[in-house]
């Protein structure tokens, strides 16, 4: 028997309880969780939305950890092999799954929900095919943050920015974090990142950030962002997911510049179709990851992983999650909480 944190309703905490082991599939391994990420999405999925978690889901797909059981057919992880597993899985014979971006499979899972049970828990089966092992020099704390950065990074090469362009960023959750890491690390010229507060920004300049703003700044964010940048922004990558931020992105963003969306918003969120119309804005969407992007993840965290390391706030137990996980829902001010599932066994 395992230990695992569940769903249990709207409004209650979540339930720490007893679970069967998990039986790996063909195709799959069991993991001895190191550390689970608590997402955004999380929250956002305990709440009343149109996407949320049913009665007995285990939550958790920010996860890494020690390959402790094989499934039929795998042949590319051994045991004892420390993986950061992407939480998405498909057929593994279709184009998408081959190319390594399972997102699009028509048998697409997505752990840590209804379809499977995710990372909250002692144990958690993942799919092979989709597992990237962690050099040495990484910790499990390191690996479970391959997921959010793995998101920053897919929406920044989608955005297709280039040296000496103009960024700003839209939120300063671990996902701004990483796409102000990345914009970076593609070129940008410049780039701000724009938020509610000020609580995170030593860790939006760390990660890369030349200027951060908060949303009620004097004269209004497309003003302030123009000014901190040298001029509006070529490209705005949104991370916050709540609605109102598609207008603010697209009153930001230059004349043929580009809005990148990267934040889950599971309600309407109307813009006026006229200003981006004038504009002539390019909307793009980015969703997920694919094998290829965790690995550059991987050994990015392996060469420069600091500044995103720093996102990492706190690191509770299985026994502390269900009162973090509700100081969250409240807003609570860490940036990136960690579940060690082990901690409380270890004293």
């Amino acid at each position: 028997m395992i230990r695992a944190a569940r769903f249990e309703a709207v409004g209650k905490p979540l339930v720490v309880e007893t679970f069967a082991d998990p039986q790996p599939l063909a195709g799959e391994v069991v993991l001895k969780v190191g550390r689970c990420g608590i997402c955004g999405t999380d929250l956002h999925m305990a709440e009343h939305q149109p996407l949320r978690f049913q009665r007995g889901d285990v939550p958790g797909h920010e996860f890494a950890g020690e390959v402790v059981e094989l499934g039929a057919g795998v042949s590319n992880l051994k045991i004892g092999d420390r993986v950061a597993a992407m939480p998405i899985g498909g057929c593994g014979t279709c184009e998408h799954c081959l190319a390594g971006f399972p997102a699009f499979c028509a048998s697409f899972l997505m752990r840590g929900g209804a379809m499977a049970p995710g990372g909250y828990a002692e144990y958690a089966r993942a799919t092979a095919q989709f597992c990237v092992k962690l050099p040495e020099a990484l910790s499990m704390a390191d690996g479970a943050l391959v997921e959010p950065l793995s998101v920053g990074l897919r929406g920044v090469r989608r955005s297709g920015i280039k040296s000496g362009d103009r960024v700003l960023v839209i939120g300063a959750g671990p996902i701004g974090l990483a796409a102000a890491y990345w914009a970076r690390r593609a070129g940008a010229g410049r780039v701000a990142v724009v938020a509610r507060s000020r609580r995170r920004e030593a860790l939006a300049m760390t990660a890369g950030a030349d200027a951060f703003l908060t949303s009620d700044v004097e004269g209004g964010v497309p003003a302030a962002a123009a000014a901190a940048l040298g001029g509006a922004p070529e490209h705005v990558i949104e991370c916050a997911g709540m609605p109102g931020m598609l207008e603010l992105a697209v009153n930001s963003v230059a004349r043929r510049g580009l809005v990148s969306v990267l934040g889950l918003c599971a309600t309407a969120d109307p813009y006026p179709p006229a200003v981006a119309l004038i504009k002539e804005v390019d909307l793009r969407y980015s969703v997920l990851y694919d094998l290829g992007e965790y690995q550059i993840s991987v050994d990015a965290l392996e060469r420069d992983g600091a500044p995103i390391a720093a996102m990492v706030t706190e690191t509770v137990s299985l026994d502390q999650l269900p009162a973090t996980f509700d100081q969250l829902l409240r807003g609570a001010p860490q940036c990136k909480v960690q579940i060690d599932p082990w901690a409380a066994a270890s004293g």
